[in-house]
């Protein structure tokens, strides 16, 4: 049996991502074989395109961070699993395929009559979130909290999960993006037009407990300088560093020898680096509890992920070339099968306006 997947033939821009035909895997002790119904596609992704992300596999390989999909075959020595059951599961690549074979330990069921593409959006952004949330700055009701890039799939996230907590929240993004973090509860911050550290001096005089930042280098500082006292900053990620094509390498350098000299900055304030994959090869348990606690409130519809779009495997390229041009509100998803499609024929692509929850004052 073939199938199809996608493969970075060197790294580079979007043009690199190629579709190619092979034998379709066979699960390895221990392991189980997924159709692919569908896989998140992230900034994370973009990262990994690139070449700037740690551990990667030599080209040619497939990317992909997240999947949900259907069990198609059991490995020897899996147990606990059943053909035909729907999981989800964390990647890092591969997944931007029609099968792939994972070990059974690392898949989480999925609950019934969940969106397949709001079930994958979870297991990145949203795990990311809650993590950044409850497991690194460990927020209390009434804290105030500063997104960047608020309007993005880790952005959104945080502003829901923030939402049920109560958070006094304040999200920076470009102009067109602002609606979308009003509705979601947030006082929206347009840094194309504002600083948004006197923006924050403004809204918030005394500051705020906790900066998430995505995007690293120079910002970082900007970030910290927005804490109140014992205020935390929390980066998870260096978008600067693909914001010209020289110098990347040396930017994520920068950006890590910043980090760790505002950590030793004695102020009393914080500054911490999260990585799910670095949490969650630490803290294994984490990731699974945290992960079934999303779908739980997803299946309840206390959280619903935004999909900005709903794309067909083959249109991979033109997923990035979004991100690249950070034209996306929310979460893309790539759809690997035609049965991807038949849990959200009427959920194309959600509206930014999912509810009206008042902005924080």
């Amino acid at each position: 049996m073939h199938y199809r997947h996608v493969v970075i033939t060197h790294h580079g821009g979007p043009g690199v991502l190629q579709i190619v035909v092979d034998e379709c895997p066979e699960p390895q002790v221990g392991e189980v074989r997924i159709r692919v119904l569908a896989t998140g596609v992230a900034f994370t992704d973009v990262l990994v395109r690139e070449g700037l992300y740690p551990g990667l596999p030599k080209v040619p390989f497939t990317p992909g961070y997240e999947i949900v999909g259907i069990v198609d075959q059991l490995g020897p020595e899996v147990e606990d699993l059943k053909t035909g059951q729907r999981v989800v599961a964390l990647t890092v690549v591969g997944g931007y395929s029609e099968f792939i074979c994972v070990p059974a330990a690392e898949c989480v069921l999925v609950p019934d009559g969940v969106d397949s593409a709001e079930a994958v959006s979870l297991v990145l952004q949203y795990v990311t979130a809650y993590q950044l949330l409850h497991r690194i700055a460990k927020v209390q009701a009434g804290n105030r909290i500063l997104i960047h890039g608020a309007a993005g799939g880790v952005g959104t996230a945080l502003l829901e999960l923030g939402h049920l907590i109560d958070l006094q929240m304040y999200g920076t993004d470009s102009a067109t993006k602002q609606d979308l973090i009003a509705n979601l509860g947030a006082v929206p911050i347009d840094y194309q037009q504002k600083d948004f550290r006197q923006e924050i001096r403004r809204l918030a005089p005394e500051g705020v407990d906790v900066v998430f930042d995505s995007i690293g280098g120079r910002h970082l500082l900007q970030s910290y300088q927005t804490l109140r006292s014992n205020g935390q900053l929390v980066s998870y990620g260096f978008s600067s560093a693909l914001a010209n094509q020289r110098g990347r390498l040396l930017k994520l350098g920068s950006s890590m020898g910043l980090l760790t000299l505002l950590k030793l900055w004695p102020d009393g304030q914080k500054a911490v680096f999260y990585s799910i994959a670095d949490l969650k090869q630490r803290q294994p348990d984490w990731f699974q509890e945290d992960l079934k606690i999303l779908l739980d409130l997803l299946a309840n519809g206390s959280i619903q992920p935004i999909i900005a779009d709903r794309l067909p495997l083959e249109d991979a390229a033109h997923a990035h070339e979004l991100l690249d041009q950070s034209d996306v509100r929310g979460q893309l998803v790539l759809l690997c099968s035609q049965a991807a499609g038949s849990d959200s024929s009427e959920r194309h692509s959600q509206s930014p306006s999912i509810d009206h929850r008042p902005a924080p004052g």
